[in-house]
């Protein structure tokens, strides 16, 4: 399966949070699972940590490519097709970041770990 890591999925892990599921910790080290992380989630870690809303043992670039190879997850790029998807879908989530989720799930068949519980309203395949 490929698995496209929500943000906070992506900080948990990175962060060793005990906040992860279990059945999401287990996907996520299944080695027949691809792990992906979106260029829009690296883009928001990186506003909210500029901003002072989030807190990083280092800056940003730093903390998402130790974590993502650490791990071996692989960057998924923002594409036009996946960009305007998002106009599209409808209304039922107001962040942007999640709605590009969203898209490039649909787009490229993925399944977004997630506990956000308004994604799975989209249809898109959810796993927590």
């Amino acid at each position: 399966m490929k698995l496209l890591l929500d943000t906070c999925t992506f900080l948990w892990l990175g962060l060793d949070s005990d906040r992860l599921s279990r059945k999401a910790a287990a996907a996520f080290l299944d080695p027949a699972n691809e792990n992906f992380l979106s260029a829009a989630s690296s883009w928001e870690i990186a506003i909210k940590h500029t901003a002072g809303r989030l807190s990083l043992p280092g800056s940003p670039e730093h903390f998402i490519s130790e974590a993502r190879e650490k791990s071996g997850i692989a960057t998924l790029i923002v594409d036009e097709e996946c960009a305007l998807q998002t106009t599209r879908l409808p209304r039922l989530h107001n962040d942007p970041f999640d709605r590009m989720l969203v898209a490039q799930a649909m787009i490229h068949g993925m399944i977004i770990v997630t506990s956000d519980e308004a994604i799975a309203r989209y249809g898109v395949r959810v796993l927590w």
